[in-house]
């Protein structure tokens, strides 16, 4: 597993590192996906689970914490730095077992194939 991608930026939360984003609508570079059902906050083992609502018919996915690029409170906004087509074709969520190693190992290695922060909304 790739630690560094299960992390958040180190610019993404400032100060207010107890900030919780569930429920806010989630921004890829290219518009909106949904909104984070679930977020953790542990080092090395960070993500957004994310339901997609109408936008892939209902479905989760499972974002991994270095994809955030910004949070904006008063917007109550989660910024990613992918594009829905990106999102869309990355390992179909698993319910049952998205916090296992092996699931986590899967999609790491899909979004690992990208570089870090890339993507037009980035900061």
């Amino acid at each position: 597993m790739q630690p560094e991608l299960w992390n958040y930026r180190s610019d993404v939360y400032g100060q207010d590192k107890t900030l919780d984003v569930a429920g806010y609508h989630v921004e890829a570079t290219d518009g909106k996906i949904g909104s984070v059902d679930e977020a953790t906050y542990e080092v090395g083992e960070s993500y957004l689970v994310v339901d997609t609502g109408p936008w892939i018919f209902g479905k989760k996915v499972l974002l991994p914490a270095s994809t955030v690029t910004q949070i904006d409170p008063q917007e109550k906004k989660v910024y990613v730095a992918r594009t829905k087509h990106e999102i869309k074709d990355a390992p179909e969520f698993d319910e049952a077992n998205f916090k296992e190693s092996a699931y986590r190992d899967r999609v790491g290695e899909y979004y690992g194939r990208f570089p870090f922060g890339s993507g037009p909304g980035t900061v």
